[in-house]
């Protein structure tokens, strides 16, 4: 029987008739039958293709291993190196905490840059720096209206120069006599230096930084030359011609009797710096009229006290006080004496120093802040400023002689 098809399952096979045996001989022996092995069935041409078997789990290849030679110690672990930014992105300003101009200068640096404030006495100008040098994060430092005696500017350099070695940016901004050498050198050391004798610090930060800063800043530079009696310098007096005259003489004088009145609350004087910073004018800072009130009756009563108190020399008058700071006193010592020049000083026990303040009237002809650098420097103190205004620290035991020495360089 026929299969089916071409794939199809096979007939059975008809058995082959015998062969016939040669005439005369034997009958050749049977073969064994040969076993037939089924072949596979075809897939017929043209059928449906058949599905493919399905795929077991691919076989991962092992990596091949390098040669391994000599065993090798694991390499140690370098630190991760941080961004040179993120390392040193403090920016520090250290200011003048003893008047207005100081704190108005440190507040205009810090709405310009951020900065952080620290505000200090001229004594404590290098115990700041040095403490800023020690912090790795500095990276920008700003120094405003401290001035420098002889008796520090030396140390003074030192530091500065190894901040610019650590490249840390410095921008030295004063309006103090400081000796044109000492100028040279910070300008060597590639330190911004901003000074000029005839502007307050505040005015020179706000031209400095004037592109940084908001409309209101124009005022508190403003303020910080009424304080300074430099209202009449040629940018001065333009930033004050932008307000009403008498809103301007009194705010600055709020200002004045509160910086004053707070001089051992670091906290919050640095407190006023930053509402400055922020735009603030000093009747919106609380309490500030109610306080300054106080400090104008506590003045009051100190006018009939230098009456009765003040003595004079020849070119002079001087005054010890001790409920007031000297710098309060001093203008009724020149004012009230006569004298072209006055002297308040009062003890700093603590320190074994008398603090001392010095004024001269439109008549003066010397350059107090001149004079009282180097005499101070000689006596072991320390000191300097500007023609008509200026301090000191003078040993308590060399007090006396200052006041001799001084009127007769004066003379």
């Amino acid at each position: 029987m026929r299969g089916a098809g071409p794939g199809g399952p096979l007939s059975a096979k008809r058995p082959k008739p015998a062969a016939s045996a040669p005439a005369g001989g034997r009958a050749a022996p049977k073969r064994p039958a040969k076993k037939t092995v089924a072949k596979k069935p075809r897939r017929p041409a043209g059928g449906p293709a058949r599905a493919p078997a399905p795929k077991g789990p691919a076989r991962k290849t092992a990596a091949k291993k390098p040669a391994r030679g000599p065993a090798r110690a694991p390499a140690a672990k370098r630190p991760a190196r941080k961004p040179a930014g993120a390392a040193r992105s403090r920016i520090l300003c250290i200011s003048h905490k003893e008047d207005a101009d100081g704190i108005s200068a440190a507040a205009l640096v810090r709405q310009a840059t951020g900065a952080d404030v620290a505000l200090v006495d001229y004594p404590g100008q290098l115990e700041a720096i040095r403490g800023a040098a020690a912090d790795a994060r500095l990276g920008s430092l700003y120094i405003c209206d401290l001035g420098l005696s002889r008796k520090t500017q030396d140390e003074f350099l030192e530091l500065l120069a190894s901040l610019r070695r650590r490249r840390v940016g410095v921008t030295y901004i004063d309006h103090h006599d400081v000796d044109p050498a000492v100028l040279e050198r910070l300008r060597g050391m590639r330190v911004k230096v901003v000074h000029d004798t005839s502007e307050c610090a505040s005015v020179l930060a706000y031209h400095l930084l004037r592109k940084k800063l908001d409309d209101h800043a124009t005022f508190v530079a403003a303020c910080a030359a009424v304080t300074d009696y430099m209202e009449d310098r040629p940018l001065g007096s333009r930033l004050l011609r932008m307000y009403d005259r008498q809103f301007a003489l009194i705010s600055a004088t709020v200002l004045t009797y509160n910086i004053n009145g707070h001089q051992k609350e670091p906290e919050y004087l640095v407190g006023m710096a930053h509402d400055l910073a922020a735009s603030k004018f000093p009747h919106q800072m609380p309490g500030s009229f109610e306080f300054a009130q106080g400090q104008v009756a506590r003045l009051s009563e100190m006018i009939a006290k230098v009456k009765a108190g003040f003595k004079t020399m020849r070119n002079l008058a001087h005054m010890e006080v001790a409920d007031v700071g000297a710098g309060g006193a001093v203008n009724f010592v020149m004012g009230l004496s006569g004298k072209d020049v006055g002297v308040a000083y009062r003890e700093r026990v603590d320190y074994g120093t008398y603090a001392v303040s010095v004024r001269g009237s439109q008549d003066c002809k010397v350059h107090l802040g001149r004079i009282v650098n180097a005499l101070s420097t000689e006596l072991g103190g320390s000191g300097g400023g500007h023609n008509r205004a200026c301090g000191a620290l003078v040993p308590k035991p060399k007090m006396a002689r200052f006041i001799r020495e001084l009127n007769r360089r004066i003379g």
